[in-house]
């Protein structure tokens, strides 16, 4: 597959130590050919695939950086195309020289995400594991990390290609029982096909219950931290943070609007939201802050409701409990080191949600409040051997379509139809489970993909 040749600087646009531009397509090898010199004066050498040579970029006379090359032949390369990598020094001004230089000779500018986007139109790679690139780079935690790196070795692809391979042989037996039906009986099919179903259908269901997880993994865990004023809120985002970012003072009410932080925990992101004090309250200023409070706490997909247990349950305890009742939460009561006023038997407090008593102020209890959250979000520890976590909403979809479909087959057979209902929708399975692999897809909808890519990649 002869295309135009494409290049970008593949490391980030900052100073660093090194920085890569990457050349890929027909005339790759022509282009540096042109503008590298060995140290010793020589040109370079194509004969073998896979080696590094040592010398300088140049245009015609002048030198512009001292460089290792690497020679990528097709197809054995990301692209599966002639592919060159230019190791520079990695100044910014440095990095753009080099890539002008590349351009000037004749490759053109690559657009974001076209190198990933190559490798998927030559059959290297397919849609899902093109989507784990740029997830692998996106990713905000070591959960998010493995569960990419799972599907970038094909892990997905492998259980989409097992249920295709499965529906279309049913597809294939329903179309040649049809077309000949003195040779292929179809009696009783249905029965049989019902069976073998249901094993494709439970594994359905679990990818797509896994998305919930995976979207924990991708996103991070919305969290909202709730409480009356002077609980410890804030001392709790610190705690947290590692680093004082919210004021703390005796004066209650000091938080009169939302601190957001993305901190990690144990390797689960969470996007914190510190919020100020509910309570009743005439100060127009901090009845904004509660109103704001309130809101997050709809949204939140974690509420670590904070109470000073050295101080009775109140009013607004009451109000805050009435808040979070039918969502996930966390009690946490703060103060423990001081003389406790609550405590988890506390018959005020509901049964459903979880009670921690910690100390922000000594750092205490926060190792069970992590223990928690993991076994809240992740029943425990995750396991990425040959499981799966959709973290992506396009194949989440693609997934409840086949699954819809697939169900559409079951409720055939129970009503009786002829079986050439059945090949139209199991027919419509198969091809939203290409769609994850990118088997089935229109050109539009890749060049979308591809565009959320970074420059370079």
């Amino acid at each position: 597959m002869k295309t135009d040749t494409i290049a970008a600087i593949a490391t980030a646009m900052t100073s660093s130590g090194i920085g890569i531009i990457r050349i890929s397509g027909g005339q790759a090898f022509e282009v540096i050919g042109k503008i590298f010199k060995k140290k010793n004066g020589g040109k370079i050498d194509l004969s073998r695939s896979h080696t590094v040579q040592y010398g300088y970029i140049c245009d015609q006379d002048e030198v512009i950086d001292e460089v290792l090359v690497l020679i990528m032949k097709g197809p054995h390369s990301y692209t599966a195309e002639d592919t060159v990598e230019i190791d520079c020094h990695g100044g910014v001004l440095m990095m753009k020289k080099i890539l002008e230089t590349v351009i000037q000779y004749g490759a053109r500018p690559a657009e974001p995400g076209e190198f990933t986007k190559r490798a998927f139109l030559n059959g290297r790679i397919d849609l899902s594991q093109a989507e784990a690139v740029i997830d692998v780079i996106n990713a905000q935690n070591e959960y998010a990390l493995k569960s990419s790196v799972s599907q970038l070795k094909g892990k997905m692809s492998e259980k989409v290609k097992a249920l295709r391979e499965k529906i279309i042989y049913e597809i294939a037996y329903i179309e040649s029982a049809l077309d000949d039906p003195e040779h292929i009986s179809l009696d009783g099919y249905g029965e049989e096909l019902a069976k073998k179903l249901e094993p494709m259908v439970k594994e359905l269901e679990r990818l797509i219950a896994s998305a919930d997880n995976g979207k924990v993994m991708s996103e991070g865990v919305k969290t909202v931290i709730l409480g009356k004023p002077n609980a410890g809120k804030s001392s709790l985002m610190n705690v947290l943070v590692g680093e004082e970012r919210a004021i703390v003072t005796d004066i209650a009410g000091t938080t009169r609007d939302t601190l957001e932080e993305h901190i990690r925990l144990r390797g689960i992101s969470l996007n914190v939201v510190d919020t100020a004090g509910i309570r009743d309250t005439e100060d127009v200023v901090e009845k904004i802050g509660v109103d704001r409070a309130k809101e997050y706490a709809d949204k939140a997909d974690l509420i670590l409701y904070v109470i000073d247990a050295s101080r009775p349950l109140d009013e607004n305890d009451a109000e805050i409990l009435h808040l979070i009742k039918g969502k996930r939460a966390i009690i946490l009561l703060n103060k423990s080191d001081l003389d406790m006023q609550v405590t988890k038997e506390q018959e005020e407090l509901p049964e459903e949600f979880p009670v921690i008593e910690i100390s922000a102020k000594n750092v205490q209890g926060i190792e069970e409040l992590e223990d928690t959250l993991k076994e809240m979000f992740f029943q425990g520890e995750l396991t990425f051997n040959d499981e799966i976590y959709i973290t992506n909403v396009r194949q989440k979809t693609a997934l409840q379509d086949a699954y819809a479909a697939l169900e559409r087959v079951n409720d055939s057979i129970a009503a009786d139809m002829p079986e050439d209902f059945y090949s139209i929708d199991l027919m419509d399975a198969y091809e939203a489970l290409g769609n994850i692999t990118g088997e089935t897809i229109g050109e539009d909808l890749v060049n979308e993909i591809f565009s959320k890519f970074c420059m370079g990649k």
